[in-house]
């Protein structure tokens, strides 16, 4: 389990420089045509989350001691590994998800990119707040 940790921590460094360039560049390009290009950032951002969501996962159910209790509760870092990191990842990743799905069916390219940077930039801004900063899985 040790080595899905390792790949958890550092697919996250990856995962969070994309959504932030991904933010960054869809607001720089907001007045620009949608090309190709727009939508291949936009889906190796979404890719990494995902594939950081498919890690997370199997850490969070391989941890048996992490089951929600009052007494995890209490615990101010045991709350955070145990609800809400888990929880605000999967909104996060969910607004990123909706961001790009919508943003393929919307007519008109400042929309598609309003669209990726405010879900994208939302979902971004949620997953930086609950980061477990410091913190491993013990």
């Amino acid at each position: 389990m040790i080595v899905f940790k390792y790949i958890h921590s550092g697919i996250a460094y990856l995962a969070v420089i994309a959504l932030v360039f991904t933010v960054i560049w869809a607001v720089y390009r907001r007045q620009a045509s949608f090309e190709k290009k727009d939508k291949v950032i936009a889906i190796i951002s979404m890719t990494l989350v995902h594939l950081q969501l498919v890690f997370g996962l199997v850490l969070y159910f391989s941890f048996h001691h992490y089951q929600l209790s009052s007494q995890v509760m209490q615990i101010p870092a045991q709350r955070l590994l145990a609800l809400e990191h888990p929880l605000m990842m999967l909104i996060g990743i969910v607004l990123i998800t909706i961001g790009y799905s919508k943003s393929k069916r919307t007519e008109g390219d400042a929309k598609k990119f309003k669209l990726i940077y405010s879900l994208y930039g939302i979902g971004t801004l949620l997953i930086l707040s609950r980061i477990p900063y410091g913190q491993w899985f013990s």
